[in-house]
């Protein structure tokens, strides 16, 4: 099953806004998802830049996010925890929460958001990185959906 994926900031393949990059207020786009399925326990979300030379550099870790409401705001805190439970990872920075696109030099890099609809919620250990939540999801992915949007200094 795929996942509907959307931000009110961009839409699929357009730039990202400069106030959700390193040269604006750096704050996370709000999002929002489609239909889940039934089994649904958990969300996980990551943030990639592809295109980074330190591929691929991880922007955000987002987990145990409850599926609902379906929608996510803008200018998530970068605190652990949530106050709705969910947890955030380390991201290449290495920080805690949202890092926004900052690419180096002129070229313009793809930023790919994915939203995974996992059966479980995850047991990880406090701020854990991109390949620990990567090895904690595999056999527990329902369904999954991507946005991805660009950005060049």
């Amino acid at each position: 099953m795929t996942l509907t994926l959307e931000s009110t900031a961009f839409h699929q393949g357009e730039d990202i806004p400069r106030q959700f990059s390193c040269h604006g207020a750096n704050t996370s786009p709000a999002l929002s998802w489609g239909a889940l399925p039934p089994n649904t326990k958990s969300l996980t979300l990551l943030v990639l830049d592809l295109d980074s030379p330190f591929r691929p550099y991880t922007h955000w870790i987002l987990y145990n996010l409850p599926p609902q409401p379906n929608t996510l705001p803008e200018a998530i805190p970068r605190s652990e925890t949530l106050p709705n439970g969910a947890k955030q990872g380390t991201n290449s920075d290495p920080q805690i929460g949202y890092s926004g696109p900052c690419p180096p030099g002129d070229s313009p890099h793809r930023y790919v958001f994915t939203l995974y609809a996992l059966d479980t919620t995850l047991t990880l250990p406090t701020a854990p990185d991109k390949d620990q939540v990567t090895k904690a999801m595999q056999g527990h992915i329902l369904a999954a959906g991507q946005l991805t949007g660009h950005f060049h200094s």
